[in-house]
């Protein structure tokens, strides 16, 4: 097919140029004989305005026109899919009519000539339409409801993004538009325009969402862009871009007005037309309304610029006057543009009007710097409409892919009066030749009062070489401002001594328009000199408005809250008669037998409760809580009516009572598999600010930059330099001063001072507890790590490179820190990761940093997090340095709330009504406490009315780790948490004990007695009788290298083996963990063992000996030590199926001891049965009682009575004739020997009798 396109290409600067591209010839083979045009005739440019500073094109009211021809293979509808897919992309969100798209898209596509590719791709893009349709209509399923809003638009975006994904067409079908500007034939600037978003189409989805119309296009010099970049030109152009069949279409979108110049209208048959020529126009003047601007880019090296901005419109352009040193200008200025004359009909001037161009430059001694540019459609006015003035908005500025700041302006078209009579306001008199603003459009302004909290600064850098030593901020809005004291000695201490401070300033009633606030600190120096040290600016004022807090109405009692139970809507009920089971005497439990002693005593050595059991419980549940389940294992079918339940730490959850059979609906019991109840803490898979938010509730922290900020020199962290903390308050004043508003009397009370604690220094005690750490980014050359701790807080520096784990990307740290501090000197904890290294110095993986300042005064009470049960010692026990009743009252006095009131079995404050239990046993006497409640209290402290939040918990945070030389690239995590006690309240006690747990020495002791019903693999060329030289392999999964073997059972013709043969494994163990641990070395050369940790799986394998040729491998299998099926009593009861139904299982950490049957299985088959007996003991047991390997001392074993047929015939080879062939041939042995001794009896006479019988005729 014949393809159109339009290329204009324009010698100008900024001007309106309409092109339209026509093909009429529907031919391929006369398509290359067809005229193009694909430049305009070159014209000399003028100026624009009297400062030089743009030129234009003079194209009046003849348009000219470009247009190219070409010819392209037919696969138009792979743009045609593309576009469809864009079209939904875009209405995605916003459109109720997506799901149509959808559905539209679904169907069957009119396309001839599908490759493979276009099929399969084409079946794609149907499947993942289908797939998003399922996951957007599933965001909003009941099960799903619990997703605030944010997590909903994250899925949103997710299915927008692969929307976006589906719209590139990987096959380019036609080649882009580039449209050039040319100037004595070298091109100087240039656009491109993707082929499919020109390409026309009958059906609106499939067209290109810039076909037919008007389009303003921006061009940029060809080749790499440098620094000090600017809009090269701008170019208004109507561009069309279809196959030759749907040519008569291409002047639809086109404004009307026009003649075409040597073409009929009716039938046109030739190539598009020189030009076109409008004769429709209108006059219009433009008023570009330029109040101010915010958050512009800085330009200087102070970090302020000297703004000014440039306002073009077709070919006309003026500027804003220059405001000096400032980042939010205020120009208040009123640019006039009077006679535009604009082409076509009022109603497409109406619909689509020419874009106003805003450009922002910063004024310098040497020239002008580029800060971005913006677009805004300008409001029309017709001359028979009714004035109303416009409203100012914000456009936002882009400097390339810098955003560059906020423009507040109004733009509008106001068309001339034909009869030269305006019914428009007028405007205020020019002061000094610029007209300001009108009143009736700048905003309606009121008196405010901001109220400024002056904290301090933190982390300030050299200035000038310098360091900062007498700083000082100073705040500026809208004209008004107010200054900070001046801090003497930022090293010794670099808070303010005064604190808060306000001034009055009249701001504009709507929030939306709230001007800038800006914050500069400079530096005082010798003889009055003063240093900038670097700015921040508010954007958004209105964040900090005030909000009176009203008191809330009495509520109804809540809930019982005693107890810690999960959300689950399983009802569970307990027997009568088992509670009663459980409250037996001590009498009771010292009958006890023996066993039962011993088993307990065993199963609680095994499970010590320490603070890693908490932990794992802590994991376990969180693994637990997302598969929306409050079980860790399904329910097992033991028989008709019971279900068994293997639990971990359910009991934790639940909070319920421990050794007890529960019964659920239907006689359904639960059979809790742990005897011990085992708290948990809540452990974030982020940090802790991005739970509870910066922890700046209390005061805000604004980072300090300084210097020029574009995208070629530099980052923001290249320009940071401090931070300032503070808050501010905005309110409004009331029109009386006598007037009361908001409950405060306008008296100079401040209402930011209020729960805001004093700024002296405190002296504090940090506790620093490193958990663990993984992911980490490898440092050595073999992929692993040597990494170690190192923490820095002000001048204290502790490394722990002593303690380094060798080759780990995943270590287990366990360690706590614990030294003094004072705020705010120390205040910012900063936790490095260094990897070993014996030569050389060692390398950074990567840190993180904790403002410990903000966690300590914020309302959430992050110093130290609430356990979910009180308790006073244990594992568990109370570690803050006061008590949950006088955490409590505390809070009530500084939240000004009524002292809590304790009374048997609830806590009221104020209004609020806490129940829950009050008395506990202790040593068989009931005791009062209200620590309990009080915790629960506390837990739900966001309740409360008038300053509640919620409470930090007793948690373990996870911090990515970062490097300066990698922004925004994760060098692994950090489980962590951090404990803040005042040194002025009582000591919290010892610190929490993370140490790793050491592994536990144990020995596994085996005796293999006997095997049967092994496979036969040798057969007898002698006799054909098949046996099997059988002996039997095992070793600790991780520990092959001790791996032990029995002597070998020759000749077994039954499959049966006899040994006596005694295995024994050392071996370290955790037993909280369940895991072996080992240490080795990789290889000859490393210095350090590296640790694993590996279920503890025994391996047996049976073997057929081979003297001559490698072993033949009959069967094995494995035993997991925590839970392997009983053995079974005899030989025959031993089944294959045994290791795969759910029999009972046995441990032998608890049971110590067992003996059994088990089967040898190979590819699914039972290829024989072991008899063995295990033994579990302690390494101090196996000290005092050693015992031997294989069947030596001490406490040897017997040799086993294995049979006569037992040996190896290439040891013993006169035994092996005698078992294998006298014992099967005897007769024919015995019967060849007489025959043997007869046949030489005979020849023997044979052969002597003729000598005789001569001699003795010769001798007489």
């Amino acid at each position: 097919e014949d393809v159109s396109v339009t290329t204009p290409l324009l010698d100008t600067k900024i001007f309106r140029k309409d092109t339209y591209v026509s093909v009429t010839t529907p031919l391929l083979d006369t398509a290359a004989t067809m005229p193009c045009k694909s430049t305009t005739t070159p014209e000399r440019p003028l100026f624009g305005d009297a400062q030089r500073h743009y030129m234009h094109l003079p194209i009046g009211a003849q348009k000219p026109c470009v247009y190219v021809y070409s010819s392209w293979e037919d696969r138009a509808y792979r743009l045609h899919h593309a576009n469809m897919l864009d079209t939904i992309a875009q209405m995605f969100v916003c459109e109720p009519s997506t799901y149509e798209f959808i559905a539209f898209a679904e169907k069957k596509v009119k396309a001839s000539n599908l490759t493979l590719l276009d099929k399969k791709r084409l079946t794609m893009c149907k499947q993942e339409l289908e797939s998003m349709t399922e996951v957007a209509g599933g965001i909003l399923e009941p099960k799903r409801r619990s997703l605030t809003v944010k997590e909903m638009m994250l899925e949103v975006q997710k299915i927008k993004k692969k929307l976006r994904f589906l719209v590139e067409e990987p096959q380019h079908t036609l080649p882009d538009v580039f449209v050039c500007l040319v100037s004595n034939n070298k091109r100087l600037a240039y656009a491109r325009i993707p082929a499919r978003h020109l390409l026309f189409s009958q059906s609106p989805e499939q067209r290109g969402r810039d076909c037919g119309k008007i389009n303003t296009l921006f061009l940029q010099p060809p080749g790499k862009r440098g620094p000090g970049w600017t809009v090269q030109a701008k170019l208004d152009v109507y561009l069309w871009l279809g196959i030759s069949r749907d040519s008569s279409h291409m002047l639809d979108n086109l404004p009307s007005g026009f003649e075409l110049q040597g073409i009929s209208s009716e039938h046109r048959t030739g190539p598009p037309p020189d030009y076109l020529l409008y004769t429709e126009q209108h006059l219009f003047q433009l008023r570009a309304h330029m109040y101010q601007a915010r958050g512009l880019i800085a330009a200087d090296n102070t970090g302020l610029s000297d703004p000014f901005a440039w306002v073009s419109f077709l070919s006309n352009s003026q500027s804003t006057g220059i405001i000096k040193q400032t980042l939010t200008p205020t120009w208040n200025q009123l640019i006039l543009i009077n006679n535009v004359c604009l082409y076509g009909g009022l109603y497409e001037i109406v619909q689509d009007p020419p874009l106003v161009v805003i450009e922002v430059y910063d004024d310098d001694a040497v020239g002008i710097e580029y800060l971005g540019s913006t677009v805004a459609v300008p409001v029309v006015k017709l001359s028979e409409e009714r004035y109303s003035p416009p409203q100012l908005q914000y456009s936002p500025l882009f400097c390339g892919s810098l955003s560059g700041g906020d423009i507040l302006g109004a733009f509008e078209l106001i068309q001339n009066s034909k009869s030269g009579e305006h019914t428009l306001p007028d405007l205020d008199e020019p002061d000094g030749g610029v007209i300001p603003v009108p009143s009736y459009i700048r905003p309606v302004l009121c008196k405010y009062r901001i109220e400024v909290l002056f904290w301090g600064l933190r982390e300030l850098k050299k200035v000038q070489l310098l360091s900062v030593d007498r700083p000082q901020v100073f705040i500026k809005c809208a004209g008004g401002g107010v200054n900070s004291s001046v801090i003497q000695s930022y090293k010794k201490n670099p808070n303010f001594t005064i604190l808060v401070d306000a001034f009055d300033v009249e701001l504009p009633e709507d929030e939306h328009l709230l001007p800038p606030l800006t914050i500069t600190v400079v530096d005082w120096r010798a003889f009055g000199r003063s240093t900038l040290v670097g700015s921040h600016m508010i954007n958004n004022l209105a964040l900090f408005k005030h909000i009176p807090t009203f008191i809330q109405q009495p509520q109804p009692e809540p809930r019982n809250i005693a107890g810690n139970h999960i959300n689950t809507h399983l009802p569970i009920y307990y027997d009568c008669q088992t509670l009663h089971q459980c409250q037996v005497s001590k009498k009771s439990k010292r009958r006890s037998s023996k066993r039962k002693k011993r088993t307990t005593a065993d199963e609680s050595a095994d499970n010590v409760i320490d603070w890693w059991s908490k932990y794992y419980a802590s994991i376990e549940k969180i693994q637990l809580q997302k598969e929306n389940n409050p079980f860790p294992l399904l329910f097992e079918n033991k028989q008709p009516g019971i279900v068994t339940l293997q639990v971990k730490c359910v009991i934790t959850m639940l909070g319920l009572p421990a050794n007890i059979v529960y019964t659920i609906n239907k006689d359904l019991s639960i059979k809790w598999m742990c005897s011990f109840t085992c708290q948990s803490l809540q452990v974030y898979d982020k940090e802790l600010e991005a739970e509870f938010g910066p922890f700046d509730d209390w005061v805000k922290t604004f980072e300090l930059y300084r210097g020029k900020a574009n995208e070629e020199e530099g980052s923001a962290d290249e320009r940071f330099v401090g931070k300032f903390k503070g808050r501010f308050c905005l309110y409004k004043l009331p029109e009386s001063e006598e007037g009361e508003e908001d409950g405060y009397l306008d008296s100079g009370q401040f209402k930011i001072i209020q729960g805001i604690p004093p700024n002296t220094a405190v002296d504090v005690l940090i506790r620093v507890y490193i958990v663990a750490a993984f992911n980490l980014h490898p440092a050595d050359p073999d992929g692993k790590a040597d990494p170690y701790i190192v923490l820095k807080l002000g001048k204290t520096e502790i490394k722990d490179r002593d303690n380094y784990i060798p080759k780990q990307l995943n270590p287990v740290f366990g360690r706590s820190f614990e030294f003094q501090a004072t705020f705010p000197k120390e205040s910012l904890l900063t936790i490095l990761i260094y990897d070993y290294d014996t030569v050389g110095g060692d390398d950074l993986i990567g840190e993180t940093q904790i403002d410990l300042e903000n966690r300590f005064y914020s309302r959430h009470r992050a110093t130290c997090g609430l356990p979910t049960e009180y308790a006073i010692e244990g594992y568990n026990a109370w570690r803050d340095c006061i008590k949950p009743t006088d955490l409590l009252i505390k809070l009530c006095k500084e939240n000004r709330l009524d002292n809590p009131h304790f009374s048997p079995g609830r806590i009221t404050i104020g209004n609020k009504v806490f129940t829950g239990k009050t008395v506990f046993a202790d040593e068989d006497q009931l005791v009062e406490s209200y620590e309990h409640l009080a915790l629960k209290v506390l837990q739900r402290w966001s309740e409360m009315p008038n300053g509640g939040c919620k409470l930090v918990p007793e948690h373990i945070e996870t911090r990515a780790l970062y490097l300066k030389d990698k922004p925004g690239i994760d060098q692994g995590h950090l489980q962590m948490w951090v404990d803040i006690f005042p040194m002025d309240m009582p000591h919290p006690g010892p610190p929490v004990d993370i140490s790793p747990r050491k592994p536990k020495g144990y020995e596994l002791r085996i005796i293999i007695w006997n095997t049967e019903d092994v496979i036969l693999e040798d057969t007898n060329f002698i006799t054909g009788q098949q046996s099997s030289d059988i002996y039997i392999k095992g070793w600790l999964k991780g520990l092959e290298d001790d791996s032990q073997e029995t002597d070998v059972h020759y000749n077994s013709l039954t499959g049966e083996g006899n040994f006596n043969w005694r295995f024994v494994f050392p071996f370290n163990y955790l037993p909280a963990e369940k895991v072996v641990v080992i240490q080795k070395r990789e290889s000859i050369l490393s210095l350090d063992k590296t640790e694993q940790k590996i279920p503890a799986v025994l391996v047996m394998q049976v073997w057929d000996f081979e003297r001559l040729s490698s072993d033949d491998f009959l069967g094995s299998v494995e035993l997991d030590l925590h839970g392997f099926p009983r053995g079974a009593k005899s030989a025959k009861a031993c089944r294959m199926e045994m290791l795969t139904e759910s029999t009972e299982n046995v441990s032998i950490f608890q049971q110590k001891r067992s003996k059994g049957w088990w089967p040898f299985i190979k590819a699914g088959e039972l290829t024989g049965k072991v008899e063995a007996e295990f033994h579990l003991v302690t390494a101090e047991e196996a000290e005092k009682n050693p015992v031997g390997r294989a069947r030596k001392e001490p406490e040897p074993l017997e040799k086993p009575n294995r049979p006569d047929t037992s040996f190896s015939w290439f040891m013993n080879p006169f035994k092996c004739f005698f078992h294998l062939i006298w014992g099967n041939y005897k007769k024919y042995i015995i019967a060849g020997l007489v025959l043997l001794i007869v046949t030489l009896f005979l020849v023997l006479i044979f052969y002597t009798l003729p000598g005789a019988i001569s001699s003795k005729i010769v001798n007489g």
